[in-house]
């Protein structure tokens, strides 16, 4: 998903544009997330952007486009970017830690 969004509608109010927005969003992962994995890989990972405009957007992480969506509709901006692209990814075993709180 790579959109721009537009929170200005002569009829609809702007915090039910926010909430179509997250919505779609939502929908948009899960829907990835139902898909089927090639084999050898555990999960969909995710690669996101989000901005003001396309030049602008940082890459952030799944977990922070709610906070960035909450972000831009108490700025309010008239318009954000948002670019979601799912890959298929592994899980990797994190590294025992050490009594002493290094990893061995």
């Amino acid at each position: 998903m790579k959109k721009t969004f537009k929170l200005t509608h002569p009829k609809i109010k702007v915090a039910r544009l926010f909430d179509a927005v997250r919505r779609d969003v939502k929908k948009y992962i899960k829907r990835e997330r139902n898909k089927d994995l090639p084999e050898g890989d555990d999960f969909w990972d995710f690669d996101c952007k989000f901005g003001p405009t396309v030049e602008e957007a940082e890459v952030i992480h799944v977990a922070e486009i709610g906070k960035c969506i909450s972000t831009a509709e108490q700025q309010q901006l008239e318009s954000f970017y948002v670019e979601i692209l799912a890959k298929p990814a592994r899980r990797t075993k994190k590294p025992k830690l050490s009594p002493k709180g290094t990893a061995d």
